[in-house]
C-alpha cells in the first residue's frame, strides 16, 4: 500500500455498479470510476465496467462466491478502505446491484465513519428490480398487485432467532424477491406454503441477469425447486414470487432478442471494435472480443514527413482505412500543420465510415466510391482519368498492392507511405482455442483480410485439419468479397457476407441468419 499523502485527504465512494450490464451504472458511478485510484471491486460487477478506469489505478478483487473461500473477510475489506483513504487515495468500492440492499454497504460506512473517513454512496439498479424487469416481470402491476417484498435466502429460515417472518410475510406483499435463495429454495417454498401462500403462486428463477449469460425458469411454488434443479440453475440467481409472474408470456423482451444466447468472436482492433460490439450486444449477442491485430505507429515518419511537405504536387491522397486517417493527421498536426496544407490536391475514401472519420478533421471527401473495396476505389479513380495524375496513399506497412498497382498501370504516379503497422497482439491465443474447442462459439466475424490471417495465426493451428476441427460448426460471417476470399484460401467456408460492405450492413445481415 502506498505511504500517506499528507497533502491530500482520501475518500472513499461506495459505486453500485447495477445489475450485470455495464451499461446500467449510473453516470455518478461512471464519472467517479473514471477518476479513481485504487478500485475494490466485487465478483458481481462486470468487470467490463473496469475499462473507465485509469490505467495506473490500484484493482483489488474482493469477491465473495458462494461456495468458494473468500478472497477478502469483510473485516479486512472494511479495514482495506480505511487504510487506502488514510494514504490519500481516491477509493471506489464497486459493489454489485445497490450498496445498500443486501450488499453489505451498510457495515462498510459504518466503519468508515467510525474511522473518520469521508464517504459518499451511489445508487445502483438494484438485481431484484432488474432481474423482474428483464425477465419480462413487471414486479408491480395494478391489476395484480401494488406491493413488493424483497427478502434474503442467504440464511436458514428454519433457524432459530430468523429476522424473517414468514408468518407475516407469505401473503402479506403481493410480490416478493428472494435474494441469494438458490440454495434454500425448497426451505423458502415450505415455509412461504405453510405460512398460507397458495402453492399454485407463480415462480420464476432468473440468473445472470440482464447479461448475455440470462437465464430464466418458471414454475409455482409446488414445482419450481424441481424445475430449477432439472434445469441446473446455479448462483447468481432470483426468485421472484407473485402473480406478475404471469405476465412474462406477453412482456419477455430481452430473451427474445434475434440473437440473444449466441457467443460471437469479435476480431477487430480494441479501438474499432466498439460499433460492430454494440450493433451485435444491442441484438442479443455475448461478444467475445479477441482482437487478432493491434495498430502501432511505424518506426520513422521520415518518409511521410517529406511527403507532407510536398503535399501541393499531389493531385490526389486516397485514404483506405480508418487508420489511415488517424495517423496521417496525427503527424500532420506533430508538424504544425493542419487541414489546411490539403487545399490542393482532392481526398477520396475507401467507404463511408473512413469519409466519416475525415470529416471529423474538417476534410470533406471528394469521392466515395460506389464499392467500398481498394477495387471499387481504383475503378472510380479510373473512371476520372489517373493518366500523369501524382497520388499519394498513406496506409499501412503491410497492405495489398492492387490499388497502387491498378494506377499505376493506367499511367498515374503513385507513391505509398506507411503511416501504421499492424502486429499480432499476444496473451490470448490459449483462450480463444480453448473457447473454441469446448463448443462455447457460434460465430466468428472477419472485418479485413489481417484479422482472417492473424485469427489463424493464433489458434497456432498445426495444419488446415486442425483448424477445421477447431472451426467445426462454427459460423463464419465476412464484411466483403475481399475478406471472404481470404477465408476461403485458407479452407474454410463464409455463411454470411453482406451487400454492403459496412459494419451495420455486416450486423444486420447476421440478424438476418439467425431470424430467416
Amino acid at each position: 500500500m502506498s505511504e500517506k499523502n499528507s497533502n491530500k485527504v482520501g475518500k472513499v465512494y461506495l459505486v453500485g455498479a447495477g445489475p450485470g450490464d455495464p451499461g446500467l451504472i449510473t453516470v455518478r458511478g461512471k464519472s467517479l470510476l473514471e477518476r479513481a485510484e485504487v478500485v475494490v471491486y466485487d465478483y458481481l460487477a462486470s468487470p467490463k465496467l473496469l475499462k473507465h478506469v485509469p490505467k495506473e489505478a490500484e484493482l483489488i478483487y474482493a469477491g465473495k462466491k458462494g461456495g468458494v473461500k473468500h478472497t477478502h473477510t469483510q473485516e479486512e475489506i472494511n479495514q482495506m478502505l480505511v487504510d487506502w483513504a488514510a494514504s490519500g487515495k481516491t477509493v471506489i468500492r464497486l459493489k454489485g446491484g445497490d450498496p445498500f440492499i443486501f450488499g453489505r454497504g451498510g457495515e462498510e460506512v459504518e466503519t468508515l465513519a467510525e474511522s473518520g473517513v469521508p464517504f459518499e454512496v451511489v445508487p445502483g439498479v438494484t438485481s431484484a428490480t432488474a432481474a423482474a424487469t428483464y425477465a419480462g416481470i413487471p414486479i408491480t402491476h395494478r391489476e395484480h398487485t401494488a406491493s413488493v417484498a424483497f427478502l434474503t435466502g442467504h440464511e436458514d429460515p428454519t433457524k432459530p432467532g430468523s429476522n424473517i417472518d414468514w408468518a407475516k410475510l407469505a401473503t402479506g406483499a403481493g410480490t416478493l424477491v428472494v435474494y441469494m435463495g438458490i440454495k434454500n429454495l425448497p426451505i423458502i417454498v415450505k415455509n412461504l406454503v405453510d405460512n398460507g401462500r397458495d402453492p399454485k403462486t407463480p415462480v420464476a428463477v432468473v440468473r445472470w441477469a440482464s447479461t448475455p449469460e440470462q437465464r430464466s425458469v418458471v414454475g409455482t411454488l409446488e414445482t419450481i425447486a424441481d424445475i430449477v434443479r432439472e434445469n441446473e440453475i446455479k448462483p447468481p440467481a432470483l426468485i421472484i414470487v407473485g402473480e406478475v409472474v404471469t405476465l412474462r408470456d406477453k412482456i419477455d423482451w430481452f430473451e427474445k432478442r434475434p440473437l440473444f444466447g449466441k457467443r460471437i468472436v469479435v476480431t477487430r482492433t480494441r479501438e474499432q471494435a466498439s460499433e460492430l460490439m454494440a450493433g451485435l450486444d444491442e441484438n442479443g449477442a455475448n461478444c467475445l472480443e479477441y482482437a487478432t491485430i493491434k495498430i502501432e505507429p511505424v518506426d520513422s515518419y521520415d518518409e511521410l514527413d517529406e511527403e507532407l511537405e510536398r503535399l501541393h504536387e499531389y493531385h490526389w491522397i486516397l485514404f483506405t482505412s480508418l487508420h489511415g486517417v488517424k495517423y496521417f493527421f496525427d503527424r500532420l498536426h506533430k508538424k504544425g500543420l493542419d487541414a489546411r496544407s490539403l487545399n490542393g490536391p482532392s481526398v477520396a475514401a475507401v467507404g463511408r465510415a473512413t469519409a466519416d472519420l475525415l470529416l471529423t478533421y474538417g476534410i470533406r471527401a471528394d469521392l466515395l466510391p460506389a464499392v467500398f473495396t481498394g477495387e471499387g476505389l481504383a475503378e472510380s479513380l479510373l473512371d476520372q482519368g489517373v493518366e500523369g495524375r501524382n497520388i499519394l496513399i498513406p496506409r499501412a506497412e503491410k497492405a495489398r498492392e492492387i490499388l497502387p498497382e491498378t494506377l499505376r498501370g493506367a499511367g498515374a504516379q503513385v507513391t505509398v507511405t506507411p503511416v501504421y503497422k499492424n502486429v499480432a497482439p499476444q496473451g490470448k491465443q490459449q483462450e480463444l482455442r480453448d473457447d473454441l474447442a469446448s463448443g462455447k462459439v457460434n460465430m466468428v466475424t472477419f472485418t479485413s483480410s489481417s484479422t482472417v490471417r492473424n485469427f489463424l495465426a493464433m489458434l497456432g493451428a498445426e495444419s488446415s485439419d486442425d483448424v477445421k476441427l477447431l472451426m467445426k460448426d462454427v459460423v463464419i460471417a465476412a464484411i466483403g468479397p475481399i475478406t471472404a476470399k481470404t477465408v476461403t484460401d485458407n479452407g474454410l467456408q463464409v455463411d454470411i457476407q453482406p451487400e454492403n460492405y459496412t459494419i451495420p450492413d455486416l450486423v444486420q445481415s447476421i440478424v438476418s441468419y439467425y431470424t430467416k
